[in-house]
């Protein structure tokens, strides 16, 4: 970080870096909803700051030691969310005051976690109550719906509009179908004991998965950033490729690529590491909109990176019934291809624009780095434990929670403190509010979408929509389709949540149209991430450019070109299952790496539109299209792939020869 400023009077650098800090925080405010939290100082900030602890720990200790029946569990660990939650995020950011919670959102807490705590102590003489369904007690139905509007309350707050839209549609859906055929007493009865009180509802998969494991590697990634990390992986990215021609862009691809691995928040993640980086970009010569959009666009691929993937690659296992070691290896090649593309672009762009490296004297020397490999030890601990399957998943995140306080207690220059291990404590527990209160919504949209009937009415409207196009391949439809759908589910989610709920409502579209378990996940999971770099609502592309002050729409457009891998390679691992690495061979394995690779250089040229030199039209649509080819495993698209990009590449290598003997 020393790279940015070099002042001669400590007391403007000083000045400086809180100018800096307060803007990453307006605009943490203004894209991350995460970030829009009351304002808490003195002793209210102590109880609260101190409640939240509690409840990570308990979270901690239930997920790994309780034995209560799983309705207890899900249901006092929603309790606790909806308490963090409502002392945590306001009504909206502009009723903010300090030390300031209004009357009726501690009634909204108390009435939202009283509900959930209702079931909880109730839940022994439920059994034959809810038995019959269609006739729950005024007080239970009661009960169902204040605990089920209490909650979409905090997902307005905290997770954003587009979700809770889907959801009140799907909720108004469900009471019309069901009232219509049983009536409004027992339709509505129906309903409740669904989606309330039975694990078809909010208690289903998505919450299960949250209490389960989730909030366990949230809290994991808390402790991870206390030891210092972030900065490590700047500077391992600073001393490896800021001395090339556009350096800064490089280091901004790698260094996002690592922290975004881990941070589980594409907004998150671009608002710390491009608070340094696009600084840098812009400094370079690189255009605002442009450096905005290079750092969304790594920040966002780092959700897709493995081994851990914003811990969505622990999900997956669990989702896919596959072990974690083959959901790394699966998501190998395209992770790659993605920042392959995103590195070339960049590249491409420094020549076009004559950009020159970071001058050697101000970058880290990789000697001084490599004493600190030290500070991934807790990320080689969880790897190897989950892979090997020699604990648990929340067990091996426990450990390795443990493993990042010593790590992080012998990094001398950010040791860590019994403050920081509260600090991770409180900042885990702030960061399962919103992931939990997502997957809440997940569970509603899944248990809307069982009771009517709507997930075989959907599946027959794709396949029908799917057939009539009979030019196009069928599958190619319900891709495209599925893929609108993920994009709008996934805007503003965080990418655990976002995972949830794309695997509980896209992915069984695509499952049933014959498309590969494992390759319909990576599907949805790509499509629900890439949302947050796709117009209308990019908020991590945005959350860039109010960094670069940069145009928001066109840095947004930016990140959608150099991200362009995202949107082509899930449409060719469901249609060629080798992509992601299934029922390959070594050999075949080489061929696919070096085509595909080859391939998105052709992509990336075409859509940056300069090689050697500026690309005219013709030869820009003719190297996509070879690179397209390339990039579908196949010995036949290869060849003419192949043949395609070399004529491409050497007509612009000669003619850029030719253009200064003619000048």
């Amino acid at each position: 970080m020393s790279i940015l400023h070099k002042h001669k009077n400590p007391e403007e650098a000083v000045d400086t870096k809180a100018s800096t800090e307060e803007e990453v925080y307006e605009i943490m405010r203004k894209y991350d909803r995460e970030s829009n939290t009351r304002i808490w100082e003195g002793v209210p900030a102590l109880i609260t700051k101190w409640i939240i602890v509690a409840i990570s720990v308990y979270c901690i200790w239930s997920t790994l030691f309780s034995v209560a029946a799983l309705e207890k569990r899900l249901t006092a660990f929603i309790a606790l969310i909806i308490v963090a939650g409502y002392l945590t995020y306001p009504i909206n950011k502009h009723h903010v005051r300090t030390n300031y919670m209004p009357v009726y959102d501690i009634v909204l807490m108390l009435v939202g976690a009283a509900c959930f705590l209702f079931y909880y102590f109730n839940y022994d003489g439920m059994a034959r109550i809810l038995m019959n369904q269609y006739k729950l007690p005024v007080l239970y139905v009661v009960v169902g719906i204040v605990g089920i509007l209490c909650l979409m309350e905090l997902c307005r707050r905290c997770v954003g509009v587009p979700i809770l839209c889907v959801v009140g549609v799907l909720l108004v859906y469900t009471f019309i179908t069901l009232t219509s055929s049983r009536g409004i007493n027992q339709g509505t009865s129906a309903i409740i004991c669904k989606l309330f009180y039975s694990t078809e509802g909010v208690l289903s998969t998505p919450i299960q998965v949250c209490a389960k494991y989730i909030i366990i590697f949230i809290i994991f990634g808390a402790f991870l950033e206390r030891t210092g990390i972030a900065a490590f992986f700047i500077d391992l990215a600073n001393a490896l490729v800021g001395r090339f021609s556009g350096g800064p862009a490089k280091v901004a691809v790698i260094s996002s690529a690592l922290c975004g691995m881990v941070s589980g928040s594409s907004v998150g993640n671009t608002v710390t590491t491009g608070s340094v980086t696009i600084p840098m970009m812009k400094k370079t010569g690189y255009k605002p909109e442009f450096a905005g959009a290079v750092e969304a666009a790594a920040s966002t691929g780092g959700q897709i990176m493995p081994p851990i993937m914003g811990a969505a690659a622990f999900l997956m296992a669990e989702y896919m019934n596959i072990t974690y070691a083959e959901v790394a290896l699966r998501a190998i090649l395209p992770a790659l291809l993605y920042f392959t593309g995103i590195f070339i672009a960049v590249h491409l762009e420094a020549k076009k624009l004559g950009l020159k490296g970071i001058p050697a004297e101000n970058l880290p020397k990789m000697a001084k780095l490599l004493p600190k490999a030290y500070l991934l030890l807790p990320l080689v601990v969880l790897v190897v434990m989950v892979s090997t399957n020699t604990r648990t998943m929340q067990t091996s995140a426990t450990i390795a929670i443990f493993v990042a306080i010593v790590v992080g207690a012998l990094n001398k220059d950010n040791r860590i403190t019994l403050g920081k291990i509260v600090d991770a404590l409180e900042s885990g527990g702030k960061g399962t509010i919103t992931v939990a209160v997502a997957c809440c919504m997940a569970g509603l949209i899944a248990g809307c979408i069982t009771a009517t009937g709507l997930a075989s009415r959907l599946i027959s409207g794709v396949v029908s929509i799917s057939n009539q196009i009979s030019f196009v391949n069928p599958s190619l439809i319900a891709m495209f389709l599925t893929m609108i759908c993920c994009i709008i589910l996934g805007m503003g989610v965080p990418t655990t949540a976002n995972y949830c709920i794309m695997a509980s409502t896209c992915a069984p579209i695509l499952i049933t149209m014959g498309v590969p378990k494992v390759c319909a996940h990576f599907f949805v999971f790509y499509f629900g991430i890439v949302a947050d770099i796709t117009p209308p609502v990019a908020l991590a592309a945005y959350a860039g450019s109010a960094i670069a002050k940069s145009n928001p729409m066109k840095t947004g457009m930016n990140a959608t070109k150099l991200a362009i891998g995202a949107f082509i390679v899930p449409y060719i691992f469901c249609l060629n299952p080798a992509m992601l690495l299934i029922d390959v061979t070594a050999m075949s394995i080489l061929q696919i790496v070096v085509t595909s690779l080859v391939g998105i250089f052709g992509v990336a040229s075409a859509m940056n539109g300069y090689l050697f030199r500026k690309l005219a039209w013709l030869p820009r649509i003719l190297i996509c299209v070879g690179g397209l080819m390339m990039m579908d495993p196949g010995a036949l698209t290869d060849i003419i792939g192949i043949v395609v990009l070399a004529a491409v590449v050497a007509w612009q290598y000669f003619g850029a020869r030719r253009e200064p003997a003619a000048a």
